[in-house]
């Protein structure tokens, strides 16, 4: 925007508005480095074989064609919580960042990754019929850890390139 009063307020204004939109590209950045590095560790732990039978995913499927009614092609849940990581979930980290506790964005993330753990185990989980942290699976802790180090996974990458880009 070209300013050609004197006023000295439009100036503010425009750079009012920098830090929000710096703000939304860096945690979109910094939340699509974090989806990758969990896509990453669920690649892994596919070709591994860790926890054959616990696949969320395919829980989130199947609630997902319970609630529309039709078949859901299995790329669709790995997808919507793909672009969350990227968008909602990384912005709402970048909203959150300057409030989380920890002095980078490593601990930052981490500490978010937590909370979000907490919320996937107490909300997510029983949402798709897996109950509280998972135990429906009936497999032990071994689910609730896994899920921890999915979240810490994305949460830390995440908190690194956001601490990073905004150094």
């Amino acid at each position: 925007m070209i300013v050609t009063s004197g006023s000295d307020r439009a100036p503010m204004l425009e750079s009012h508005r920098m830090p929000s939109g710096n703000r939304i590209w860096k945690a979109v950045v910094a939340g699509l480095c974090g989806s990758i590095a969990h896509s990453l560790l669920m690649y892994f732990k596919s070709w591994a074989g860790v926890l054959p039978s616990f696949q969320p995913y395919e829980s989130f499927q199947t609630t997902l064609g319970h609630m529309t009614g039709t078949a859901i092609h299995p790329v669709v849940p790995w997808l919507l919580s793909f672009l969350n990581g990227s968008t909602f979930v990384s912005l709402a980290f970048g909203h959150l960042y300057r409030w989380l506790p920890g002095s980078t964005g490593a601990i930052k993330g981490m500490t978010y990754g937590v909370l979000g753990w907490a919320t996937m185990g107490l909300v997510f989980f029983p949402m798709i019929g897996l109950g509280f942290f998972a135990v429906q699976a009936e497999l032990g802790i071994s689910p609730a850890l896994f899920s921890l180090a999915m979240l810490l996974t994305y949460s830390v990458v995440l908190g690194m390139v956001y601490g990073a880009l905004n150094s």
